[in-house]
């Protein structure tokens, strides 16, 4: 199985000069956790959800609203980014993709042709390509699930 038939081809993208709040707006309204960052088609960066969670300021903080919504509407893509991104081409197979992101602990990987984005895989859509050939599809997840619990209690 390569990535190319798994990838997510419909992707939400910033630019660097994109404000902090723009990223979290789109994670959030996506529900996504992955973001390239690109200038044109190219990628240059990733921002996760967990990158915009460290950049967010603490409730602690003894800044007020305005002073808060100040800085973050100047802070950066580019300033949070993940410049060193792991990828992979449409061509290789999902298996190693699984192994480029559990050895870099990761939970997504761009996929580059060429240069360009062109898509992105995740750790769900290598479980579904797992499932599916294990002949296991959406609907057939919760009777897996009963199946498991049925043969630990078993033991």
């Amino acid at each position: 199985m390569h990535v190319e038939q798994w990838m997510n081809r419909d992707l939400v993208t910033v630019s660097p000069d994109e404000s902090f709040r723009t990223a979290m707006h789109l994670i959030r309204q996506k529900g996504i956790r992955h973001i390239p960052v690109v200038e044109g088609k190219r990628l240059v960066g990733i921002v996760t959800d967990r990158d915009l969670r460290q950049a967010a300021p603490s409730g602690a903080t003894s800044l007020s609203i305005h002073e808060l919504h100040y800085i973050l509407e100047r802070l950066t893509v580019r300033e949070i980014m993940t410049k060193q991104v792991v990828t992979i081409r449409p061509e290789q197979t999902v298996e190693e993709a699984a192994l480029l992101l559990l050895g870099h602990r990761i939970g997504g990987l761009p996929v580059v042709r060429e240069g360009e984005l062109c898509g992105i895989i995740t750790e769900t859509d290598i479980l579904q390509a797992f499932l599916q050939l294990r002949g296991k599809g959406p609907l057939d997840i919760a009777s897996s699930i009963v199946e498991i619990e049925r043969e630990k209690r078993a033991q």
